[in-house]
């Protein structure tokens, strides 16, 4: 069994270059960083083992159209709440589902491709589950941070010229479909179950050739309707306290507010959404006194910020995989 020994820099510069490129080779990564193949793909697998490393495939909204996605607030009765929170986890089209409020709200973000399944889920399945008392449901209109920019981006844990080196190169679009197609779902169910999957073992998932299935992954990349994404337990290096918060922005300085938390190293995610509230964010934190502190000193000063509505997650149930909880 792995020793669950806290995250270390050199792990965190790891994390940080697969957040970069999630299917750099480890000798690529190894390269930079100044150390030996063996060691990265050690830490790799002590990452998956005890800090919830994982690398998969994400369908991007802002490359299909009739992909929308939705923040929902359910509130509960407390004993419904772990419930309805592990069977919306177990679907595939929600994440950072959690338990907030003291275990009666459970938030999640969901991904609708028609109207039709939006309904399904908001007016059809939501609203006949035992336990529910209210149901918010507030679509995200922009994204400000977050999808392929990971939170480790503003850590500084690679230097620039570290990060310069791991970076892709920005290539020409090859031509093929911007979204992704029917044929293309045997590849992406591939990539949403291991990232890192070999050419060969995509190939071998798809029936494709490799050099075909080099060609659409390349594209589907380059188009923005998938990019492959990194999750990880922030708690492994320290980060215990993650909070969703609803911020109130004045119309005027809706997008100034959004892009100012974008920059925040706190930030992991910051969107425009409808409702009562017109941005949320969700912030890592050290502990509650860092949350404070971010609170009343960067936020509550943040020029066009006229009310602010934090909900730490009491317990995290899914970020982008879902891991059933053992207590």
């Amino acid at each position: 069994m792995e020793s669950r020994v806290p995250g270390d820099a050199l792990d965190l510069r790891i994390l940080h270059a697969l957040e970069l490129d999630a299917r750099a080779p480890f000798s690529r990564i190894a390269t930079v960083l100044g150390v030996s193949d063996q060691t990265v793909a050690r830490r790799f697998r002590r990452l998956q083992a005890v800090g919830g490393l994982r690398v998969v495939a994400v369908r991007c909204a802002a490359a299909e159209d009739a992909l929308d996605h939705w923040l929902l607030r359910v509130r509960c009765a407390p004993e419904g709440a772990t419930a309805i929170a592990e069977a919306l986890a177990k679907r595939p089209d929600t994440a950072w589902i959690g338990l907030t409020s003291g275990g009666t709200e459970v938030t999640c973000t969901a991904n609708v491709r028609s109207q039709g399944d939006a309904d399904d889920l908001l007016l059809g399945k939501l609203p006949r589950t035992p336990h529910i008392v209210d149901i918010r449901a507030h679509q995200l209109l922009h994204r400000f941070y977050g999808g392929p920019s990971g939170w480790l981006h503003k850590s500084g844990a690679l230097s620039p010229e570290e990060a310069a080196a791991l970076t892709p190169e920005r290539v020409p679009e090859p031509p093929g479909p911007r979204v992704i197609t029917a044929e293309d779902e045997p590849l992406v169910a591939a990539l949403e179950k291991d990232g890192r999957a070999t050419y060969p073992e995509l190939q071998r998932a798809t029936g494709r050739s490799e050099s075909a299935v080099k060609r659409r992954l390349a594209q589907l990349v380059a188009s923005g309707a998938l990019y492959v994404d990194v999750e990880f337990d922030s708690e492994h290096f320290g980060f215990r306290n993650a909070s969703m918060l609803c911020v109130t922005a004045a119309p005027r300085a809706l997008h100034t507010v959004g892009e100012a938390l974008a920059t925040d190293p706190e930030v992991a995610y910051a969107a425009a959404t409808t409702g009562p509230s017109n941005l949320m964010a969700v912030v890592i934190t050290r502990d509650t006194g860092h949350l404070y502190r971010y609170l009343s000193e960067r936020l509550g000063r943040l020029e066009g910020v006229e009310h602010v509505e934090s909900m730490p997650f009491l317990r995290r149930v899914k970020q982008l995989t879902y891991r059933p909880f053992r207590g």
